[in-house]
């Protein structure tokens, strides 16, 4: 290390943001100090009566041999964050210590004054893989440590702080899993009856209003030939060659298809999955392919911007927003069920965030760029509490229902998989107490959901 570096400089000052990169940094902290290095951060170092300002500036141009720099574009709009990037280069160069900032990259950011040319570690992938490129970089450095690597117990203390107490009292929790309660009992085996035109059956396959699976000449189905006959136009005639229970199939296969099993399993899933994106579609939601699979997204004419949906047992009633604008975006919620057989059949509910970019007339355009979308998630999206996303997901069930207590998905003419519209729930035998006690709609006054933010003391 640089002779000329004041020996009293031992600490690793870590620059964020309150509340935004607290939970990055009681993770690092720790395993910082148990590597062997002293860190510095506001969540422990500040006591009761101390001017904190002063404090931490102090710290930084006194005591600090490296600046640990959390860099998003929320902590690097911070008055507070921005101070310390000016005392900090102003110390890289008096050292001097041309590495004297190490931004650490947790989310996106475009670089500010002081950081410009600096060379980032990847945080935003993963943590753990930040962390070793940090500690390299530490090594390489020579950064001093301390013979004795010693954890403070306050991050403990500080985690059982934060941490959600729970009682002694039963409390019923809302899965999100929908139960399915019925499937027709017979699966059909369809082929055409004569000499089919392979271009005319590959064209009616996509268009198909009902579930199918190719199999060699056929197609595993619960619709009827006269389904088939009715929209697969210039092939023909259809007949069942095959019918199959739905038990037996989806618990032995159908050997004399020569389907195993495991084939069949995944047959259903791939059926049940279809029923439910096709009648999504007819009901009127956009159908949106994200990298892991397709979700249904609720747009105009299923809700409006900034409309409430009524969702709730009777004197349980309360409403969520399906769709709303957030700094300049409009955000619309949408659902990907995946069909599972086992430890019964369900289909299980993942939440989705879909936005686009507003012109002056408010007209949406799809942001194509999943970079974006992704950065939008965590940003806009990444702020809604549990509650706003569970309110959000029991509002898109009450609209695919409507007013029944079941959803239907057609699976042919007059046939059905029929769901329960409402979510399993389980009686915990304890519950946690809650820390932000919302009353109805609570969630919607989340500022970051509206588009603005909390500001810090150092605004």
């Amino acid at each position: 290390m640089d002779d000329s570096r004041d020996t009293a400089r031992t600490k690793l000052f870590i620059s964020k943001a309150t509340p935004g990169d607290d939970a990055f940094t009681l993770w690092l902290a720790p395993r910082l100090e148990a590597a062997g290095y002293e860190v510095f951060a506001d969540i422990l170092a500040l006591d009761t009566g101390d001017s904190w300002r002063e404090k931490l500036t102090a710290t930084l141009q006194n005591e600090a041999v490296k600046m640990l720099l959390c860099c998003s574009t929320q902590t690097l709009s911070r008055t507070g964050v921005m101070q310390e990037i000016g005392i900090a280069a102003d110390l890289q160069r008096r050292l001097p210590d041309p590495n004297f900032i190490l931004p650490m990259r947790l989310r996106d950011y475009q670089p500010v004054f002081g950081i410009a040319d600096t060379q980032h570690i990847d945080f935003e992938n993963s943590w753990a893989v930040g962390l070793d490129k940090l500690l390299k970089s530490l090594a390489r450095q020579e950064v001093p440590r301390l013979r004795e690597p010693a954890i403070q117990p306050e991050w403990a203390a500080y985690h059982r702080r934060r941490s959600i107490r729970l009682r002694d009292e039963p409390e019923t929790m809302t899965s999100n899993w929908l139960r399915i309660l019925s499937v027709p009992d017979q699966l059909n085996y369809v082929v055409p009856s004569g000499a089919a035109n392979n271009t005319a059956l590959k064209e009616s396959e996509s268009k198909f209003d009902y579930p199918l699976v190719p199999h060699a000449e056929g197609y595993l189905s619960f619709a009827s030939p006269l389904d088939f006959e009715s929209q697969f136009l210039g092939v023909g005639a259809f007949k069942v060659q095959d019918s199959i229970s739905y038990e037996h199939f989806v618990e032995k296969g159908a050997p004399r298809l020569d389907i195993g099993p495991r084939d069949a399993a995944a047959t259903m899933v791939n059926l049940l999955r279809q029923a439910w994106e096709k009648h999504c579609k007819r009901e009127g939601f956009f159908a949106h392919q994200f990298s892991n699979g397709e979700a249904q997204i609720v747009q105009d004419g299923k809700a409006g911007v900034g409309q409430r949906i009524p969702w709730g047992k009777q004197g349980q009633r309360r409403n969520s927003m399906l769709r709303n604008i957030a700094r300049g975006k409009l955000w619309e919620f949408g659902v990907s069920a995946r069909a599972n057989l086992f430890p019964f059949p369900h289909y299980r509910l993942k939440s989705r965030v879909l936005f686009s970019d507003l012109d002056s007339d408010q007209q949406p355009t799809l942001i194509e760029e999943h970079r974006v979308q992704h950065r939008l998630r965590r940003s806009i999206a990444g702020a809604w509490r549990n509650k706003a996303w569970h309110g959000r997901l029991m509002a898109f069930v009450e609209v695919l229902a409507g007013e029944s207590p079941y959803i239907a998905l057609p699976l042919g003419s007059g046939v059905h998989v029929q769901i329960d519209a409402m979510p399993i729930q389980a009686t915990s035998p304890v519950s946690a107490r809650q820390t932000n006690q919302l009353g109805e709609d609570g969630e919607e006054l989340d500022m970051t959901t509206l588009g603005g933010h909390f500001e810090e003391e150092d605004a």
